[in-house]
């Protein structure tokens, strides 16, 4: 596999054939911000955060970085002001669904984000997909998935497959950047489980 020699923020890049653009910036320590990207997933390009800005045989566009592949000679840009002002309104528009996480808050003031500019729709949830292509993925449990479509969707747990995967799991809960997640389970448990297929037995 050839390596690719690529420019971001100024520095030159060594990558392997086939890296994205967001792994080619981790793999020398330049930070982007993401929330629904995970190195054990398949890369899905939901929260788009992740964009920046490149040039490319003379033209300069726009693209999600961890959807990009790298190219020989393209010039990354991680911060300029069109991806802040971009990223500032996509962040706005996460905290009217998810006004309290704790990592948008960080991105927020970072990016000088109004979190009250849109109006509320706390959902907590801001679909990024992490529990469901986790449990599909890696667990290949496929416990939870989403629901509805457009500003309907949320996530929600398949209670014949979690009553029976998800007590002794839960590996999805930390990858969760809003705590959605574990209010879903609470809720599904206490409508749906029964009480003796979640609890441990006495032997557990």
């Amino acid at each position: 596999m050839s390596n690719i020699t690529l420019q971001i923020d100024g520095k030159e890049v060594s990558a392997k054939e086939g890296m994205t653009v967001l792994e080619a910036a981790q793999s020398v320590g330049i930070f982007i911000p993401t929330l629904c990207h995970h190195p054990s997933l398949e890369p899905y390009g939901a929260c788009r955060l992740c964009l920046v800005e490149l040039e490319s045989r003379g033209r300069s566009r726009l693209v999600v970085s961890c959807i990009y592949p790298v190219e020989e000679g393209l010039v990354v840009k991680t911060r300029s002001e069109k991806v802040d002002r971009i990223r500032k309104m996509i962040l706005e528009l996460l905290l009217s669904h998810a006004p309290d996480a704790f990592d948008l808050q960080d991105l927020a003031e970072e990016y000088g984000a109004d979190k009250y500019r849109f109006e509320k729709e706390p959902s907590f949830c801001v679909h990024c997909g992490l529990c469901v292509r986790y449990c599909a993925e890696v667990k290949q449990k496929k416990a939870i998935g989403f629901i509805n479509r457009g500003t309907q969707r949320e996530i929600s747990f398949i209670p014949e497959i979690a009553a029976k995967e998800c007590w002794n799991c839960k590996e999805c809960f930390p990858l969760c950047p809003t705590e959605a997640l574990q209010a879903a389970f609470v809720l599904t448990k206490a409508l749906a489980f029964s009480s003796s297929s979640l609890e441990p037995s006495p032997a557990e």
